[in-house]
């Protein structure tokens, strides 16, 4: 059963809140990033907080552990559940994000691929695979796997088995939302939801296909 998260990648604060209140009833989480935080500063946590949705901080962390810590502690220090941190700066870097979750009882989600073309360059010929077990082995409590390529979901699942895959690229990037769902925890949807007309109405519509899936 897969959550619907909003890829909240607005530049006007006041428009990202719009855009949030009015899809928060068919939403299981929303995940802020650089373009907004960057905008608005991190008091946009404070301001969607009370929409009482989960907010997942997509940073991507990828530094030293002692950075990572800083970066996480403010994160969630300033109203966070969950951080995103890529894995290919290694163990000590990960368990810094990691353990930084859990004593703030948050969790922390590892990039194990990419959802965009050019991520091949790089996360293929079983790196992606390696920054998975990596992940495990860190005590994340799941990954981000592409929405754009399901046979990496199934290959990362049977690294990560039974923790959590929330998987990016679903709508615009050509990800398709029907197929992704049985494989993954979570799908995240971004320019397809808040670039329509009716954002509201596109978000119940996937809402509906999240369900059915749900309840088959």
């Amino acid at each position: 059963m897969a959550d619907l998260i909003l890829a909240l990648d607005l530049l006007d604060p006041m428009h990202a809140r719009e855009v949030a209140e009015s899809c928060a009833a068919s939403l299981d989480a929303i995940k802020l990033g650089y373009p907004l935080i960057l905008s608005a500063g991190l008091g946009i946590v404070r301001d969607l907080a009370d929409i009482g949705l989960p907010l997942i901080a997509d940073f991507k962390v990828a530094d030293i552990p002692n950075t990572n810590r800083l970066i996480a502690d403010q994160v969630f220090s300033a109203g966070f559940d969950a951080i995103i941190c890529h894995g290919f700066t290694g163990r000590d870097a990960v368990e810094a994000c990691v353990d930084a979750a859990h004593a703030y009882g948050g969790e922390c989600f590892v990039v194990a691929e990419m959802s965009h073309p050019g991520a091949l360059s790089f996360f293929s010929r079983g790196v992606a695979e390696q920054i998975a077990t990596l992940a495990v082995e860190c005590r994340a409590d799941g990954i981000i796997a592409p929405a754009t390529r399901p046979e990496r979901i199934r290959a990362l699942r049977g690294v990560v088995r039974s923790r959590k895959i929330y998987s990016p690229g679903i709508g615009t990037q050509g990800g398709d939302l029907k197929k992704v769902l049985p494989l993954v925890e979570g799908v995240i949807v971004g320019r397809t939801i808040y670039g329509a007309a009716d954002p509201a109405h596109e978000a119940a519509v996937m809402a509906a296909i999240v369900n059915d899936e749900r309840s088959s």
